[in-house]
């Protein structure tokens, strides 16, 4: 370590000191409940013994993913994959993790939200510890419900039994197509929904995702996020958010058997246009080129989420910059085409994995990014030669 990086060095550990004291046994009460120890599920699990515990559906197992389609090998792809858990170079043999459903007696589930209006739960075993699940964790701003939970405050809503499916963001588009549809199907396969809880606002591609597949999204109990809940037995239900098995069972519980045997053909281009970043400052040089080639150009903000599944199951060739929008690809049809517009300085990994999945063919392009406070906010100015050539490839 050099000199000049000393500072921040012992604001690092300043900092993390509260977490550290929670982790030795020092009551969260004495920290403002601004921490507690952190608890991972089969950690907590196998020490309390609680049965029945949690049930194995799908096992890990090893996955297998071809390279990008314009990648000669795999020391191409971005190693950096601080911010997701995992990297582009990972996708090839990435680990699968299991699916599964456990069962906790006496939890809390604390909420807040930040200025952004980004949601982030968390759960508190009755020992004062924090159940730590993918996506669920404890963080400073968990405090006041904590606070709540320990006084027994009138404030706490009480459950006798619920499952619980949310985890972070599960508003945002891509998380909810993702890592919250594919539990629900899983739990109205076995007839376990009725138990599910969810927020008291929704957004319309919630509801409307929902009633696609059958599922009333009236029927459900509602929680309200602003308090926190007691729960006397708390079902969990755990995924890989890109296991290939749950994506290809949400695009079959989408299928238009209409469709059934007419191939797609349709070449889309979604434009962000009008979104606050990662608009593709040469859109209209791009837009050009696309419209000679025959591409359809949307902003899926546009378009109902039944519009939304209808054109992506037409569409063979789909290509965008980075953004919620290319989950969509979650509809497509097997064997086609998908085509990402990247900032190489952001190299986040889960359209390749998404896209891998479900059995399409995957090509990244690394643009030119801009200048903004957030990555995701950095705007692109394309290769449209780049765009062309690969174009051509995929004929």
């Amino acid at each position: 370590m050099q000199l000049t990086d000393l500072p921040y060095s012992v604001l690092w550990h300043l900092k993390r000191m509260p977490e550290r004291a929670a982790e030795r046994g020092v009551p969260p009460a004495m920290m403002g409940w601004r921490w507690h120890a952190r608890d991972p599920l089969d950690t907590y699990l196998a020490r309390t013994g609680q049965k029945p515990a949690k049930t194995v559906l799908h096992p890990r197992r090893r996955g297998a993913a071809p390279l990008p389609c314009n990648a000669e090998s795999r020391s191409e792809l971005a190693d950096d994959g601080a911010l997701w858990g995992y990297a582009m170079r990972d996708v090839p043999d990435l680990v699968v993790g299991e699916t599964w459903l456990a069962r906790i007696a006496d939890a809390g589930l604390v909420f807040f939200h930040t200025p952004k209006g980004d949601f982030f739960p968390a759960i508190l075993t009755r020992e004062g510890t924090s159940l730590e699940c993918r996506e669920t964790s404890y963080r400073p701003g968990h405090a006041p419900h904590a606070a709540m939970l320990a006084k027994g405050a009138r404030e706490v809503q009480h459950f006798a039994r619920a499952t619980w499916i949310l985890e972070r963001a599960y508003h945002n588009h891509s998380h909810w197509l993702t890592a919250h549809l594919p539990k629900l199907l899983l739990l109205k396969e076995r007839g376990l929904l009725g138990e599910v809880l969810m927020p008291q606002r929704r957004t319309p591609v919630m509801d409307a995702s929902m009633r696609m597949l059958g599922i009333d999204p009236e029927s459900f109990r509602r929680f309200d996020p602003a308090r926190p809940i007691m729960v006397e037995e708390l079902t969990l239900v755990g995924t890989d958010r890109f296991d290939p098995a749950h994506m290809r069972a949400v695009r079959r519980a989408f299928a238009d058997p209409a469709r059934a045997d007419i191939p797609a053909t349709r070449r889309v281009f979604i434009s962000r246009a009008k979104s606050r970043g990662r608009r593709i400052t040469n859109e209209a040089a791009l837009w050009a080129m696309l419209d000679e080639r025959g591409f359809e150009k949307v902003c899926m903000e546009d378009l109902p989420f039944p519009d939304q599944v209808a054109l992506m199951q037409q569409t063979r060739v789909l290509l965008a910059p980075h953004g919620a929008g290319l989950t969509n690809m979650l509809f497509c049809p097997e064997g086609g085409h998908v085509v990402e517009m990247a900032d190489p300085g952001f190299p986040n990994p889960n359209f390749y994995n998404l896209a891998s999945g479900l059995g399409l063919h995957y090509w990244l392009l690394h643009e030119e990014a801009g200048e903004a406070p957030h990555p995701l906010d950095r705007d692109l100015t394309v290769d449209v030669a780049g765009v062309e050539e690969v174009l051509e490839r995929i004929g």
